[in-house]
């Protein structure tokens, strides 16, 4: 894109890495191969990834996102997001005669798996995380009895384990490093024999997002987030830059949603996004600021990215099939599956 000439004194520090983590570009490609390969529709439980846009062209494409595994007919094709699902969303889709296609993050899933293995050997498990948000429904679903929910520092007074000896801790992959730490510190404090998991939960691309913004938030008077309000990630970024000195800084979807009066006395903006935010916004916030006079973009680079993720195996099927057999073995209709929604 072009953009006008710089004005004197005035700049953009740019993050580096910012946008698609490799577990969003999997779950995005994802949907894209499915709908390429079976034709749509593809149904997808709850977003593949927090991002409004996102989901907004896939839509355009033939998915059909569903919030209840029970929405989608018997015979079709349903893929989980990102964020994963509790075993009870996979058995739900075997009992609605659903062919499935899991999207979970790998990181997620790391998760999910140290939760089953210190469920299995009787620990209490102390999850940091936000109430409500679909990665911590799902990792919760795997152990629900030995999970408890600590959703920040101002939870830990209330904890309660059956033995003081026998408790660790996860946490949700896309929250703030600092206040996660915060949280575990105050939990250390209360059980002194607290576990940490064997490795970080918090993805990489979260942390070196956040690491970028902390970089430029001391020389940013404004940092703009790209992202979806329901981005936890997203989100996370916002605080991250208040903390680490910028004077204001505020999320958006797209550049149309940026006030003017936000540059007022600015003369340094920062600008990231989201781990499921496409460069295409990015781009088109830098080219808002370019007509505003901020033209002269500098890099802040955190950290180098190489990490990418297979395509889930259910890709290498004949799903359409599966589901159909799905529903012929229940004693369903089998007629006209493939193309017909309704079909029951």
């Amino acid at each position: 894109m072009g953009r006008m000439t710089a004005s004197p004194g005035r700049r953009v520090l740019l993050a580096a890495p910012r946008g698609y983590c490799a577990g969003v570009d999997r779950a995005v490609i994802a949907v894209e191969k499915a709908l390429e390969q079976y034709g749509a529709p593809v149904y997808v439980r709850h977003e593949i990834v927090h991002n409004k846009y996102v989901v907004q062209t896939l839509e355009k494409k033939g998915a059909i996102f569903v919030e209840q595994t029970e929405e989608v007919p018997p015979g079709n094709i349903v893929m989980f997001s990102a964020h994963g699902v509790a075993p009870t969303v996979h058995d739900e889709a075997k009992q609605g005669r659903l062919a499935t296609i899991d999207a979970t993050c790998p990181l997620v899933t790391k998760v999910h798996k140290e939760a089953v293995r210190f469920a299995d050997e009787d620990y209490d498990i102390l999850l940091i995380g936000h109430e409500g948000h679909e990665e911590v429904i799902g990792t919760s679903g795997e152990a629900p009895d030995h999970i408890t929910l600590v959703d920040g520092p101002e939870d830990v007074a209330k904890v309660e384990v059956r033995d003081p000896s026998r408790v660790v801790w996860l946490s949700q992959t896309t929250l703030s490093v600092d206040e996660t730490m915060e949280t575990v510190d105050a939990l250390k404090d209360k059980f002194p024999q607290l576990i940490s998991p064997p490795s970080d939960d918090i993805c990489y691309a979260t942390q070196n997002r956040q690491l970028a913004v902390k970089q430029m938030g001391a020389e940013a008077e404004l940092v703009i987030v790209v992202g979806s309000r329901n981005s936890s990630n997203s989100k996370r970024l916002v605080e991250v830059a208040k903390l680490a000195g910028s004077r204001e800084a505020y999320l958006v979807d797209f550049a149309s949603e940026i006030d003017e009066a936000w540059l007022e006395g600015v003369t340094t903006v920062g600008v990231t996004s989201g781990a499921s935010v496409p460069e295409v916004l990015v781009e088109e916030v830098l080219e808002w600021l370019a007509q505003r006079g901020y033209g002269d973009v500098e890099l802040v680079r955190a950290a180098e990215e190489s990490i990418t993720f297979s395509l889930p195996k259910e890709l290498r099927r004949d799903l359409r099939e599966e589901a159909a057999a799905l529903v012929a073995e229940r004693g369903g209709l089998v007629k006209d599956l493939a193309g017909d929604p309704s079909a029951e």
